[in-house]
């Protein structure tokens, strides 16, 4: 029911708290799909706020909150904004 654009983009969503589980320095879609913190169907990821990082990682996603770039770069980090693969 209702009205759905039908260019809406749909993101799957990793908080912040949520990468300390993760391994290594470079955490992109690959190791987050293999953590079991995003789903297969989520072509697009957004990296949201919700917690700290506690080092300093790369991280390559399609979309950052802006406390969530903050955060990450705060703690030495790096954010690297991935392009959208087109014709999925």
């Amino acid at each position: 029911k209702g009205f759905r654009p039908p260019n809406r983009k749909e993101y799957g969503a990793v908080n912040l708290r949520e990468l300390s589980s993760v391994e290594g320095d470079a955490v992109g879609p690959d190791e987050l799909r293999g953590a079991g913190l995003v789903h297969k169907r989520d072509k697009l990821i957004k990296i949201l706020g919700n917690g700290d990082v506690d080092r300093p990682i790369t991280v390559s996603a399609h979309a950052f909150s802006e406390s969530a770039r903050t955060k990450i770069e705060g703690a030495g980090g790096k954010v690297v904004i991935l392009e959208e693969r087109q014709g999925r």
